[in-house]
This record gives structure tokens, sequence and C-alpha cells, in this order.
């Protein structure tokens, strides 16, 4: 009898174990609003915006200040849910080849319960592509449960509208028109959603991935700022009246703020804030607002390589595990979001995962890590009239593959070539040791490639870019 106590009691002890353990795998959020750079944030200097709660993840966290990604959202969103640079699997504006491998993938086959909420815009209705009206990709690309704008439909056409004032949703499958959602704010659609997944799966571990609709045009007054006008699609315009569109960009920018602090307060209230990592970021730089920033006049550059295009924010907080107020210098690329997560959720990593990205866990718990020496594009748009580059960085210098090497502190325009100037050592020594990483990556788009591109040319195989400088 005595034993048979005895083999209850350790059964009971390996269970609550286990139990414990499974519990310490710790949830993830991750944010990203969409066209919105780096100066329009108060923890990072920006003045013309109120974004207390954001600035409160940094000055508990870490704020990292050379977030890098690229200039326009869906090599971006690409990247930074593969894992992958752009020359491996990028080959049309709007579309994620249902066939690549997401972190909604990785998350869930970890035993995570996903969800993903915001825009989606990924199934390839811009160019007709195969699938492109199969409502359940969002599924197909890991996600359990989801709440999104554009995934069957556009801005035009049956069933279409714009993505804030009563706004044509998906969620779980189910279609919500303009009429279902009739006065409501898409915003405030998407974040309920994720707080309420939050709140179903308190218990267990899950992932959010939240790419936000704010801040993107049309640049509209939000529930804070609308009062008693109409909240139908007609809302939906930006003001052709330059300080109207500013003061909505103000606005939605203050708002997202708003729902940042939203999703914490869920996160707390389910005291779930010392096993939760979030993540704060953006897309890309957003396309022609001027915002005052550490006493200068920035304008956004989206779809250019400039740092108004590509430099973001990241804040990440974890409660008792970030060091609190660190402002870190560390590059970081949007491939290394897929490789940080999977170590968070100690999930080694497998043959069919990704090689590009550097995992930045060990400093969002105030470690040295391994940081990176320079970050990497191949940027090639596949839409509008952008032209294909390759360039690569680090804190200071960018070379491009034409030759061209700017110190971006010093001038954020890259109007000075330093190549230009014979004498000065510091700048050839840049040059030297990121030409090496140049040498490494495949060939650089040589074409405008726009939305009608007949050449769209992939590096799959292409053998991982390691540090040359090791």
């Amino acid at each position: 009898m005595d034993l048979n106590r005895k083999s209850i009691v350790s059964i009971l002890v390996l269970l609550v174990t286990i139990q414990l353990t499974a519990q310490k795998k710790p949830n993830i959020i991750l944010i990203m609003a969409d066209d919105v750079s780096w100066n329009c944030f108060g923890t990072y200097g920006a003045q013309d915006y109120k974004t207390p709660n954001i600035d409160a993840l940094a000055s508990t966290g870490v704020q990292f200040n050379h977030c890098y990604s690229m200039p326009i959202c869906t090599p971006s969103r690409v990247k930074i849910m593969t894992g992958q640079y752009n020359f491996r699997n990028y080959t049309h504006f709007g579309y994620l080849n249902p066939k690549d491998k997401t972190f909604g993938h990785l998350m869930k086959d970890a035993g995570y319960k996903t969800a993903i909420a915001g825009k989606w815009q990924l199934n390839g209705l811009y160019n007709n592509l195969p699938g492109s009206l199969d409502k359940t990709r969002p599924q197909k690309a890991g996600f359990d449960e989801s709440c999104l704008w554009q995934v069957t439909t556009g801005k035009t056409g049956e069933n279409g509208g714009e993505r804030f004032w009563s706004p044509p949703l998906l969620q779980n499958g189910e279609f919500l028109t303009v009429e279902d959602n009739k006065g409501k704010y898409g915003p405030d659609i998407m974040s309920d959603f994720v707080c309420d997944f939050i709140e179903k799966h308190k218990a267990e571990p899950f992932f959010v991935y939240y790419p936000t609709v704010l801040v993107h045009s049309p640049f509209v007054p939000t529930p804070d700022t609308i009062g008693d006008k109409p909240r139908t699609q007609d809302a939906n315009k930006t003001p052709k009246d330059k300080d109207l569109k500013k003061a909505n960009y103000v606005a939605m920018v203050n708002y997202l703020d708003k729902l940042v602090g939203k999703i914490v307060q869920k996160v707390e209230s389910i005291g779930q804030l010392e096993n939760t990592i979030i993540m704060f970021t953006s897309d890309n730089g957003t396309a022609s607002i001027t915002s005052k920033w550490k006493g200068k006049n920035i304008t956004g550059a989206k779809g250019k390589s400039v740092d108004m295009g590509t430099h973001v924010p990241l804040v990440a907080y974890w409660k008792g595990q970030t060091p609190k107020g660190v402002k870190s210098n560390d590059l970081i690329d949007f491939t290394d979001f897929y490789t940080t997560i999977a170590d968070a959720a100690s999930i080694k990593h497998a043959a069919d995962d990704p090689i590009d990205g550097r995992s930045f866990l060990p400093q969002l718990q105030g470690k040295t890590g391994k940081p990176r020496d320079w970050v990497f594009w191949q940027y090639q748009p596949y839409w509008g009239k952008f032209k294909g580059v390759q360039f690569v960085r680090n804190q200071s210098y960018k070379l491009y593959e034409t030759g061209e090497l700017y110190d971006v502190p010093n001038d954020i325009h890259e109007k000075h070539n330093l190549m230009q100037v014979s004498n000065n050592k510091a700048a050839k020594k840049a040059k030297k040791s990121l030409q090496k990483v140049l040498d490494l990556a495949p060939p650089a788009p040589s074409v405008i490639g726009g939305r009608n591109a007949t050449e769209r040319i992939l590096y799959t195989n292409w053998e991982n870019i390691v540090n040359p400088n090791d």
C-alpha cells in the first residue's frame, strides 16, 4: 500500500513538473505598425506625437536604435514572417508563397496557440495569382485564428473597402461586410480580437502576430478625433488640406500607442507579464508626412532605401527578463525575428528553417549575445517605379552595390558620397569591410521591378552570407 502511495505521489510530482515546465514557455506578442519610422515615437526623440505606452515599454525594457526593415510593406512582411532575405523567396508585391514556412508554422508545431490580426494583403490579389481567393490562407500560414483586412478582397470592387471606418474583414473564415461593421473602427475590432484571444488562451502558451493597419494612409480621424462625423466608408479619405492630413496622422500614431497599451494591460490582467515577450516594430517609413525629430524636420521616404524608408523602431519588454531602460546600438535585421522567436520558445532549428537571421534573445535578457556587424538588403519591390538596389550597412556607414558610401548619422539624406573624398581613411576602411559582404551576395537587381515585371529571379539556395570579417 505504501509503495502504491509513493508511486502515486511520484506521478503527481512528475505531472506538476511537466505542467510547470510547459508554463515556462513564454508567450510571444509581435506588434508591427504599418508605415511609420523610428522618428515618430517619443522614446526615439519625436516631438509631434504622444506615445506614452510604447515609451513605457522602452523605459522598462530594451530599445533598439538600429532596427532595419525593407522600404515597403510586402518585402518586410515576407522577410519577418519567413526569416529569409528577399532574394530567396520574394516574387510579387502583396504575396506570400503558401509553400513558405512562417513563424506561425514554427510556433504552432511547437504547441503554441497562434493568432494573426491586422493587415494580410498576402494572397496575391494584385497579380491574380493562383489561390488569391482562398480565404483559408492565413490558417495555411500557421495561424489557428485570424482577424484580417484584405485577404480575398481589396480596397475596391465587390465586398471591398478601406480598413478603418466600417471595414470589410475576414475573421476566422467568416466574412464581415461593410454593413456588418457599420460605424465600427477597424483597429478597435482587431485589437479586441487580439485581447479576446489572449484571454481565451491564458492557460497555455500563445503566439500573437499583430501587423496593425495603423498608421497607413488614408490619413483619417480616429475614435478620439472623429467627433459626430459619419463613421462610414466615406470617412476613409485623406483630407486635401495639408494641416488636417498631418493632424490625422498624429492622431493615428497616438491611437496606435493607445492600442499597444490596451494589449499590454490585457496581458497584465491575466497575470502573464512575467511570461510574455512583447515586441513592437514597424514595416517601413511613411510616404509623405514631415515630422519634427530632435529639432529637425524629417520627411518619410516609403519605398526608398534611405533611413526614412528603412529605419524602424524596435522595443521589447519581458517583465523580469529585459533589463530596464537599456538603449541598445546592436544591429537588428528583419530576418532576425524568426530566429529570436524560435530561441525564446526553445525550438531547435530544423532543416527547413531559415539560415539568414541572428537571434537577439540574449540582448533581451541583458546578455551580450552575438550582435551583427552589418545588415544586408536585396531590394526589388515589384511595385511602382522604384528601382531595385542592393546595399549593406553598419551603425554608421552604408555601401551600395554601385559603390556609393554614406556616413548616415551625419548625412541622413545621403547627399555626400564619401568615395568622392580621396583622403577619408575611415570611409575607405568601412568600404573595404562592407564590400566583403556584398561580394558574398547574389547578383544585385538589374531592372526596375514594377508590378508587371516579367523577370523575377530567385536565389533560393544561395549559401549563407556569413560574417566575412570574422
